[in-house]
């Protein structure tokens, strides 16, 4: 080979190095971890994550291929939640999808460095996730559930359904700073509906059992299902308890309403995972939570199970069927 081609054809490979490296950068496999407050066999958190991955994959990022996914199914016991965000922490992932105020806490608690994006968290600011609504701060950003006031909302509801309720038992988890601001907002409305109310912890089912069972011995009782991962990991308990003593139930979600909850007004909890996307892909692209907002839920929804209306003994007002975005028969 003469030298002026071998310079030639040297000078030719060297430019292409970069070019190989840049590539080889692009298609470097990252790693999203995935924590969530339920169990493995809850078949709406699990369309939940189908939304979220088959989003994922339109934005470009392939299982297998230029990412992993390392899920963690943690349910509502503290210990659990923290023993999983601890595992999850460990491998280094690139972000964190977490859902709940618990897998937040517990990932914070664990690293402080690790970017995560959370979906369905009520009071962000309030449980010192994230310095403010506009700019976060630190490593930690994503998509609240819910403004506080939405929860005036549910006895109004029941009283609205079942006028001669008097007495009215909120399951919440005080282990979040959101249960109990629930709970104040709750009291705040109840007062001038003539309504009492107590609360029953979710922490455990035992304790729901117990709780609801020596509520329903007196009479005009309903319940409140208030946000939390509690409602859902115990939601087939809760409903069953319910239908067992004829109490008329309000939640957050209408995934609880599907399953036989009477009505429930909240956000829908959908569409934070496929939104979430966006930022796990530009994350993932080299931008910080830091500089991206705390964005709010878009839309509430109005749910109402007619078939447990019938089993109660309820008629529903046409003028609220009338407002219902579903109505379950």
């Amino acid at each position: 080979m003469r030298r002026r081609e071998f310079i030639t054809l040297l000078g030719g490979a060297a430019a292409a190095w970069p070019l190989a490296a840049r590539a080889q950068q692009r298609e470097r496999m990252r790693r999203i971890g995935m924590l969530l407050p339920a169990t493995r066999e809850d078949a709406e958190v699990e369309v939940w994550v189908g939304a979220f991955l088959q989003r994922l994959a339109l934005a470009g990022w392939s299982i297998g291929s230029n990412v992993r996914i390392e899920t963690r199914y943690a349910g509502s016991n503290t210990a659990d939640v923290r023993r999983h965000a601890a595992e999850l922490v460990a491998l280094a992932p690139d972000v964190v999808l977490a859902h709940g105020a618990s897998t937040v806490a517990a990932l914070q608690q664990a690293t402080r460095s690790l970017p995560i994006v959370f979906v369905n968290v009520a009071d962000p600011v309030g449980a010192g996730f994230v310095d403010s609504l506009a700019r976060p701060g630190g490593s930690t950003t994503g998509f609240s559930s819910m403004d506080y006031s939405v929860s005036g909302k549910w006895p109004e509801l029941l009283k609205q359904v079942a006028p001669a309720l008097s007495r009215m038992a909120v399951l919440r988890d005080p282990n979040t700073p959101n249960g109990s601001a629930q709970f104040a907002i709750i009291q705040a409305v109840a007062s001038p509906l003539r309504v009492e109310v107590s609360p029953i912890d979710v922490r455990d089912a035992g304790e729901i059992e117990r709780a609801v069972g020596v509520f329903a011995r007196t009479a005009n009782g309903g319940l409140i299902m208030a946000a939390s991962a509690g409602s859902l990991v115990h939601r087939d308990l809760i409903i069953s308890l319910a239908a067992t003593y004829k109490l008329p139930t309000v939640s957050f979600d209408r995934s609880l309403v599907r399953a036989g909850s009477l009505i429930s007004y909240g956000s829908d909890h959908l569409d934070p995972y496929r939104r979430a996307v966006g930022y796990v892909d530009r994350i993932l692209k080299g931008e910080k939570p830091a500089d991206l907002p705390v964005q709010a839920p878009t839309k509430y929804e109005l749910v109402i199970n007619l078939k447990t209306a019938k089993a109660l003994g309820i008629d529903v007002p046409p003028a609220l069927l009338a407002l219902a975005d579903e109505v379950i028969e």
